[in-house]
């Protein structure tokens, strides 16, 4: 995509696992590595082969904290551990690699939903990769 800026979709990885009450809370880091695992899936078009691009050429990066950390960037998915809170490293992210490309990023928090919108962010819910 020459003169074209790939757009970043940023996921808020403890709202997402969290929206499913499936036992995450038994294993956060094996819940956040099974979310990766599914971007990728879908970075890779469902071929299992990791082109580093989700849908429409997108950069995907997979935000974890707290028990989650640790979490390893796997080809199509960048991970990004947050040293204190995830909502605030999200933040952090859209300002400084989400301005003049098209970025979303996926959480149900309102708070970070308004933060990031602030920014010129678009939003969408956890179902959007569940």
């Amino acid at each position: 995509m020459p003169g074209r800026l790939r757009p970043l979709l940023v996921v808020d990885a403890a709202n997402v696992v969290g929206s499913v009450p499936d036992g995450w809370w038994r294993d956060r880091r094996g819940a956040a590595e099974r979310l990766r695992d599914r971007l990728a899936a879908r970075a890779a078009g469902g071929s299992g082969e990791g082109t580093g691009d989700g849908e429409d050429g997108e950069e995907i990066v997979l935000v974890v904290e707290g028990a989650a950390r640790g979490v390893a960037s796997v080809p199509g998915v960048r991970v990004v551990e947050a040293p204190g809170s995830g909502d605030d490293r999200i933040v952090e992210l859209v300002a400084a690699e989400g301005r003049g490309r098209p970025c979303t990023v996926v959480t149900a928090d309102r708070g970070l939903r308004e933060r990031v919108a602030a920014l010129g962010a678009g939003t969408a819910g956890p179902r959007s990769v569940r």
